[in-house]
């Protein structure tokens, strides 16, 4: 689906990031119990829910040229979720004496969400801590004496990630489209002056190395007066990418011994999201962050359904998680 708009600014050009690699054969990640070699495919379990995900809805002021959940100014195929819902899976955890730590929020663009505020206040409120995925522009900038009393009440319990594509101006905006640059960085230093928990997302251009990347990030930190610790990987997180339409190998039991990994390492062993896909009575719970459309990771209801393990049978499980070794979370 192609969820570019005409109704403002959008990237015209490809992604500075797109992934160089051969199209994933139609054989691949289509059985959750056996890979396309025929040997059994890895699956993780759920070890503790340290971290619930709740999209907001994908609903965005940006349209990119590369977004894993297709967000835009016109997408809505995950509906705005509500206060309620969120209050809802909150009192399960508390009801079921989970170990919860972390509230985490995406969209789409969380800001833009007319109840966002209220769910932030009652993540807060509650004792646990919440983790904010923004683009630190207008739809944020719009609630800047809320996230100020939130902030003066609960510290650094709450923190915002601001999705910076790149240390420069042209692949970010490439990335992003024009005129966001600029607006995001403006955001950035708000909240570095208002003295907020404060962290950043980038993204490697290929070819690019980790070590390289943060020295720019942290130069440019540096000149903007922007306080992120650039080398210190929860701070400043640089995701691999993904391109669930590129060959990837897919991940067997055996991989874990070769990689020498372990299940527990990958995120769907601490994290669920919950959605609200358009069209459906109420949220449902999905594997991780990365897949909120595929059926095969709908985990279901409610928190104690979605506790089974997920198979690890999409390319976003190889490239993004194990491959790649990242995570969403803080």
């Amino acid at each position: 689906m192609n969820t570019r708009t005409k109704s403002r600014a959008a990237p015209t050009g490809p992604s500075p990031f797109a992934i160089e690699a051969a199209a994933l054969p139609v054989e691949k990640f289509s059985d959750p119990e056996i890979t396309a070699k025929g040997e059994p495919r890895a699956h993780v379990p759920l070890t503790r829910l340290d971290t619930l995900w709740f999209n907001t809805g994908t609903l965005c002021n940006l349209a990119c040229a590369s977004c894993y959940i297709e967000s835009s100014p016109t997408n809505d195929a995950l509906v705005y979720i509500a206060a309620k819902h969120v209050a809802r899976f909150l009192d399960e955890i508390e009801s079921e004496g989970m170990k919860t730590r972390e509230i985490g929020f995406t969209g789409g663009e969380p800001f833009m969400n007319p109840d966002m505020l209220a769910m932030l206040e009652d993540t807060l409120d509650r004792g646990f801590d919440a983790l904010v995925l923004t683009n630190a522009m207008k739809p944020m900038r719009r609630r800047e004496a809320a996230l100020v009393a939130l902030r003066k009440r609960h510290g650094d319990r709450l923190t915002l990630r601001v999705s910076l594509d790149h240390h420069t101006q042209t692949v970010h905006e490439a990335e992003r489209g024009p005129r966001s640059w600029d607006a995001a960085m403006e955001g950035l230093r708000w909240l570095s002056r208002e003295g907020f928990s404060l962290a950043v997302a980038g993204r490697l251009l290929p070819g690019e190395g980790e070590a390289e990347a943060r020295q720019h990030y942290a130069a440019l930190f540096d000149r903007e007066g922007i306080d992120v610790a650039a080398q210190d990987p929860m701070r400043l997180v640089l995701f691999p990418e993904m391109d669930e339409s590129k060959d990837i190998a897919e991940i067997t039991t055996a991989c874990w011994s070769i990689l020498d990994k372990s299940p527990s390492d990958v995120m769907c062993a601490t994290s669920r999201m919950v959605v609200h896909r358009k069209g459906e009575a109420a949220p449902r719970v999905a594997a991780c962050t990365l897949i909120p459309y595929d059926s095969g990771f709908d985990m279901g209801g409610d928190l104690k359904e979605a506790s089974r393990e997920v198979s690890l049978n999409h390319p976003h499980c190889a490239r993004f998680c194990v491959l790649g070794g990242a995570s969403c979370s803080a």
